[in-house]
């Protein structure tokens, strides 16, 4: 790597890390000599120094972390208060409405009653904190059992999971009709 290019890789890796890296760490990553990184990061110091940034550079004891400019904390107070906007697409909406009724559930019968991967549904329902992990089911390979969380009652408006609509027993049958069928499948392949 280039001088220049060694920099702007340490900046990139500090910024996208969001926490402190040890020195050693970065030499190895960026291919130098600690003292010669050191020197690169004391470079990026003085230069986020300016007023004209919004974050500066810190050492901590043999680590580095971009970190906000403390001018700049009642600003970011202002953002980080304001409310994450969720956008909820039908596949999250179902495996969402899947963990209300049946919790708590692991994601293999989330997946089984779907009958699709549901990797991305789950991890945007757990970054909207609609959903948590409840712990381990006692079962093999001990998977991950999912419930709804007090945020999820709040959004939706109800006190408990009893105030949740009763499903329609049409409805209800034809999950279990279609799940037993995901099931047969399964097994025959």
């Amino acid at each position: 790597m280039e001088e220049i290019n060694k920099k702007a890789a340490l900046e990139a890796i500090l910024f996208a890390m969001g926490e402190s890296v040890e020195l050693k760490k970065l030499a190895e990553t960026i291919e130098a000599e600690p003292a010669k990184t050191k020197e690169l990061l004391d470079e990026l110091m003085e230069e986020y120094k300016d007023d004209s940034h919004g974050i500066e550079l810190i050492e901590l004891e043999d680590s580095y972390q971009f970190v906000t400019k403390s001018a700049y904390y009642d600003t970011l107070i202002k953002i980080a208060k304001t409310p994450k906007k969720m956008n909820l697409s039908d596949s999250v909406l179902e495996t969402l409405s899947i963990v209300a009724y049946k919790q708590p559930v692991t994601k293999i019968e989330i997946e089984n009653i779907r009958g699709v991967s549901c990797d991305y549904a789950i991890n945007k329902l757990l970054e909207f904190e609609l959903i948590e992990e409840l712990g381990r089911k006692d079962a093999p390979g001990r998977p991950m059992l999912f419930g709804t969380t007090e945020q999820f009652l709040r959004s939706f408006g109800v006190k408990s999971l009893k105030d949740l609509p009763e499903m329609n027993v049409m409805q209800l049958e034809e999950f279990k009709a279609q799940a037993e069928q995901e099931v047969q499948m399964t097994l025959k392949i």
